[in-house]
C-alpha cells in the first residue's frame, strides 16, 4: 500500500483589505486568504471543508506581498553608523575593505542574524546577498525561513589554464547550497565588478556561470566616476564593456547602475538584465541619481534594494520604496512620475523576478504564500482613502504585524518565531565591536 501523504497545514488569513499587486491591481476589502501548504488558495469567500489549524484575525488589517531586496550585503550590520558622513572613496578605502580583512565565519554568521532579524520586521521575505563566508548566510537563511538568492562575492585575475581559488572557492558553495533550505535558497555567481575582476576572470567566471546553469550577481557604473574611468581603461562604459565580454548571456543582476545612459540601457533591456535600485545608499553617499524611469519605460526589470547596512544604514525597503519616488519626482520635478502602485511593484514582483522567485510579488491563488500584515489601527495611516498612498506615503515598518513565507508565519503579532532575538542582538553587537577594534586599536569605539 502507498503511504498516505501527510496533510498540507491550513492558514486563514480573515477580513484583510488585500493590495493583490495582480496584473488589474486589484484591492479587494474585508477579504479572506486561505493558504494551503507553501500557496495561497483563495482570496474571498473560504472553501468549503477548509479547516484551518490558524486563523489570523487581519480586520484593519492590510495585505500585500511580501518585499524583496534586490542587491545587499546583509552581514554588513557589524559597521552600521561606523562609516558615516564620508566620501565615497573613504568608505571604500580607509573603512570597509580594511576591516573586511579582519572579518571571520562567526563574524559573518552573527552579523547575517540581525540582518535576518531586521528584514523580518520590516517585512522583507526575501533578499539577494553579495558577500563573503556565504556559508554562514546560507545556515542563517535556512534557520530563518526566509527565501533568499546568495553569491559569494569575488574578485581577482585569470588564472592561466586554472581556476582562480576564489572563483573555485565561490563554485563548491553554489553547488552545495543551490536549492537549499527546501528550495529557499537559490545560488548565483558574484563577480565584484568590472574594475575589481579583469577580462579573462570575468570571461571564466561567465563559463562557469553557464556550466552550473545560473546567474550573476555584479556591481555596475555605482558613479558617474567609474563610468569615466572605464571610457578612459576600455574605451567602453561599464555596461558596453561587460556586453563585450558576453557577461549578460547569463541571468544578470546589475547592482547600481547609476552613471549609464541611453545607450546602456539599450544593453541592458535587450538582454533581460535586472537592476537593483538603492536609492538610500545613492543620496548618503552622493553617488547621483540613475536614469530610473528612463529604465522602466524601456523594459529593463527593476528591483528595489538597500545595499549593505554599512552604507544605508539599514534594510528597510519599504522605505526605499517612499525614497525612490520622492527622489524622482523632485529630481524630475514631475509629481506624476512614480507613483505608488509602480513602487510598490518594484519592491515585490521587481526584485523577486530579479532573483529568480518570479512567481512571488503576487496575491493572487496559486502563488507562492509570500506575504505580510499591516496593522492600519494607527493614527498615520487613517483615513484610508487610498491604501496603496498611505503604504507609500505614510507606513512605517514597525506597523507590520505579521511575514508569512511559503505558509510559514516568522513575524507573528510582531514577535519573532524563528529567531532567537535577544541573543542575536547581545552576540552581534559584542561581535561587531571587536571587529572594529580588531583592525582600528587606536579608534575609540562605544563598548561598554
Amino acid at each position: 500500500m502507498r503511504p498516505t501523504p501527510a496533510a498540507k497545514e491550513q492558514l486563514l488569513i480573515r477580513n484583510a483589505d488585500v493590495i493583490t499587486l495582480n496584473l488589474t491591481g486589484d484591492v479587494f476589502p474585508a477579504a479572506d486568504i486561505a493558504i494551503e501548504g507553501k500557496r495561497i488558495l483563495t482570496i474571498g469567500d473560504t472553501p468549503p471543508n477548509f479547516a484551518p489549524t490558524r486563523i489570523i484575525d487581519a480586520a484593519s488589517h492590510v495585505a500585500l506581498p511580501g518585499f524583496w531586496n534586490a542587491h545587499t550585503h546583509a552581514p554588513m550590520t557589524y559597521i552600521r553608523g561606523w562609516a558615516d558622513d564620508v566620501s565615497i572613496e573613504q568608505w571604500f578605502n580607509e573603512r570597509v575593505w580594511r576591516v573586511e580583512s579582519a572579518l571571520t565565519a562567526e563574524d559573518v554568521r552573527w552579523s547575517a542574524y540581525l540582518a535576518a532579524a531586521e528584514m523580518i520586521r520590516s517585512g522583507t521575505i526575501g533578499f539577494a546577498d553579495h558577500y563573503f563566508f556565504m556559508d554562514e548566510v546560507a545556515e542563517v537563511v535556512k534557520e530563518s525561513g526566509l527565501k533568499a538568492n546568495l553569491a559569494w562575492a569575488i574578485f581577482g585575475e585569470g588564472n592561466g589554464e586554472g581556476m582562480n581559488p576564489l572563483l573555485e572557492q565561490a563554485v563548491t558553495f553554489t553547488r552545495r547550497w543551490q536549492g537549499g533550505a527546501d528550495r529557499r535558497i537559490i545560488t548565483w555567481l558574484g563577480p565584484h565588478s568590472p574594475y575589481l575582476c579583469d577580462a579573462p576572470f570575468l570571461r571564466r567566471t561567465v563559463e562557469m556561470a553557464a556550466e552550473l546553469n545560473v546567474g550573476l550577481h555584479i556591481h555596475v557604473a555605482e558613479t558617474p566616476e567609474q563610468t569615466q574611468a572605464s571610457l578612459a581603461q576600455h574605451g567602453l562604459s561599464p555596461v558596453a564593456y561587460l556586453d563585450s565580454l558576453d557577461f549578460f548571456s547569463r541571468p544578470t543582476i546589475a547592482a547600481h547602475c547609476v552613471g549609464t545612459d541611453m545607450a546602456d540601457i539599450e544593453i541592458l533591456a535587450a538582454h533581460g538584465v535586472s537592476v537593483a535600485q538603492a536609492t538610500g545608499c545613492y543620496m548618503k553617499l552622493g553617488m547621483g541619481v540613475p536614469l530610473l524611469p528612463q529604465m522602466l519605460k524601456a523594459g529593463v526589470n527593476v528591483g528595489l534594494a538597500t545595499d549593505g547596512p554599512g552604507s544605508n544604514n539599514d534594510l528597510d525597503i519599504l522605505q526605499e520604496a517612499q525614497l525612490t519616488s520622492l527622489l524622482h519626482k523632485s529630481h524630475t520635478r514631475d509629481a506624476t512620475i512614480l507613483p505608488g502602485d509602480t513602487v510598490l511593484r518594484l519592491a515585490t514582483q521587481g526584485g523577486a523576478r530579479a532573483m529568480g522567485f518570479a512567481e512571488s510579488g503576487v496575491i493572487a491563488p496559486g502563488a507562492p504564500a509570500d506575504l505580510i500584515l499591516f496593522d492600519f489601527r494607527k493614527p498615520h495611516l487613517r483615513p484610508r482613502h487610498d491604501l496603496v498612498g498611505n503604504l507609500v506615503y505614510a507606513a512605517k515598518s514597525p506597523d507590520i504585524s505579521h511575514v508569512i513565507v511559503n505558509g510559514h508565519i516568522l513575524l507573528d503579532g510582531g514577535v519573532l518565531t524563528t529567531l532567537d532575538e535577544e541573543r542575536i542582538l547581545y552576540e552581534a553587537e559584542r561581535r561587531a565591536w571587536n571587529l572594529v577594534g580588531r583592525e582600528f586599536r587606536s579608534l575609540r569605539v562605544y563598548a561598554p
